[in-house]
C-alpha cells in the first residue's frame, strides 16, 4: 500500500482591491508524493480561452443581458476520487490510539495531482444532467437552451460567469446551484480572473490595471522610465548570444504578461514574440521584455472597451509582411477579429 504525506497550508484570501478578506487555513495532501499510474492517472482540466470571455461578454451586453459572476466555495473538495489513495493523518489530528493508521480518501483534497480534473468532471456531469451541451470549440463553454430562454456558463477553476436571456431563468440557476454547492453569488459582474470591469452608460471597460502593476512590482520596475512603443521597429535578438543566468525568472515574467494580453490586445505581438525565446533566453531577450515592461508603465491605464451600441455581425482583418522578421526571415501574420465593434481576437 501505497501511502502519501499530508500537511497544514494557512494563506490570507485577499479581496480585489487587495485587502484582507479572511484567514484561511487547509490540510493538503503532498500530491508530490504520488506515483503516476498508481494514485493518478488524468489531470488534465480546461480553462476558458480569452477569446471566448471576450465573445460571451459582448454577446450578454449586447443583448442586455444580466451577467452574473459566481464562486463555488472550496471546489476542489466536491471532486470525486476513482484510485485508491491512502494519505497519513493530518499533523496535530492524529488519533494517538491508532498512530499507525492511514486516511483512505473518498473525495478529492487540495494538493493531490488530480484534483483540477475531478472537479471540472463533478462539474461538467451535473451541468450536462441539467441540459446544457459543452461547447466543441471551448470545453469550459456551457450553453442551455429551452423554451423559457437561454443560459450560457463560463467555468475558470471556481470561478463562474454566468448570463441568459431570462432573470427569472438566472436566478432560478444561481439557486440551484447553491442547494448543489456551497457557492456564493458576487453579483452583477465587477471583477472576473483579475480583470476589473467597469460599466458605464454605453458599454463596458475592461481593465487589468492592478494586475499590470503587479507585474511591475515584482520586476522591479515601478519607477522604470516609460517608453512609446513595446517593441523596436526591426529587433534583432540574433546578435547577442550571452545566455541569460535565471531562465526561470524570463519565464515567469513572459507567462505572466501573456495573461496581460487579455485586455491589452496592443501587447500581443510583442509578448507572442518574447515567448519564443523561453527555452535559451539571452540578456538581449531580457531587455526586450524590460522594454515591454517600461511601456506597460507608461500605459498601465489603457482598458479594452466594449460598447453596447453595435450589432452581432462577425468580420476579421488579417495582414501579412514578407520575410519581414530579422532573426528568421520568416513572414509576419497578425489578425483580429471582431463581433460587431468588440475585438474578440
Amino acid at each position: 500500500m501505497y501511502v502519501i504525506g499530508s500537511k497544514w497550508v494557512f494563506k490570507p484570501k485577499l479581496n480585489p482591491d487587495s485587502s484582507l478578506d479572511c484567514l484561511k487555513a487547509r490540510v493538503v495532501a503532498k500530491g508530490y508524493h504520488q506515483v503516476d499510474g498508481v494514485d493518478y492517472t488524468e489531470t488534465f482540466s480546461p480553462v476558458i480561452e480569452p477569446g471566448t470571455i471576450r465573445m460571451v461578454i459582448t454577446i450578454a451586453l449586447v443583448k442586455k443581458w444580466p451577467m452574473h459572476q459566481l464562486d463555488i466555495k472550496n471546489a476542489f473538495l466536491h471532486g470525486l476520487i476513482l484510485e485508491n489513495i491512502y494519505m497519513e493523518q493530518p499533523p496535530g489530528m492524529a488519533d494517538l490510539a491508532y498512530s499507525k493508521h492511514v486516511c483512505k480518501l473518498h473525495k478529492a483534497l487540495y494538493g493531490l495531482k488530480q484534483v483540477p480534473r475531478a472537479w471540472f468532471d463533478r462539474f461538467s456531469i451535473f451541468l450536462l444532467k441539467y441540459g446544457f451541451f459543452c461547447s466543441l470549440a471551448d470545453l469550459s463553454l456551457f450553453i442551455f437552451h429551452s423554451n423559457l430562454g437561454t443560459l450560457i456558463l463560463l467555468l475558470y477553476v471556481d470561478d463562474i460567469l454566468l448570463t441568459g436571456s431570462s432573470t427569472t431563468l438566472v436566478s432560478f440557476f444561481i439557486q440551484l446551484l447553491s442547494i448543489k454547492f456551497t457557492m456564493k453569488d458576487l453579483g452583477h459582474i465587477h471583477h472576473f480572473l483579475d480583470i476589473e470591469i467597469s460599466e458605464t452608460s454605453a458599454g463596458l471597460h475592461l481593465s487589468q490595471s492592478h494586475y499590470a502593476l503587479t507585474i511591475l512590482e515584482q520586476a522591479n520596475k515601478v519607477d522604470c522610465k516609460p517608453m512609446s512603443t513595446p517593441l523596436e521597429a526591426k529587433t534583432k535578438t540574433s546578435s547577442n548570444k550571452v545566455l541569460f543566468e535565471d531562465p526561470s525568472y524570463y519565464i515567469g515574467l513572459v507567462g505572466a504578461l501573456q495573461y496581460l494580453t487579455l485586455t491589452r490586445p496592443d501587447l500581443s505581438f510583442s509578448v507572442n514574440y518574447a515567448s519564443q525565446f523561453m527555452r535559451a533566453p539571452t540578456t538581449m531577450h531580457l531587455k526586450l521584455v524590460q522594454r515591454i515592461l517600461r511601456y506597460i508603465k507608461g500605459t498601465i491605464d489603457l482598458s479594452l472597451y466594449f460598447t453596447i451600441n453595435t450589432t452581432l455581425n462577425l468580420c476579421a482583418f488579417s495582414d501579412t509582411d514578407w520575410a519581414g522578421c530579422p532573426t528568421t526571415r520568416r513572414s509576419t501574420t497578425g489578425y483580429c477579429i471582431f463581433l460587431g465593434g468588440n475585438l474578440i481576437s
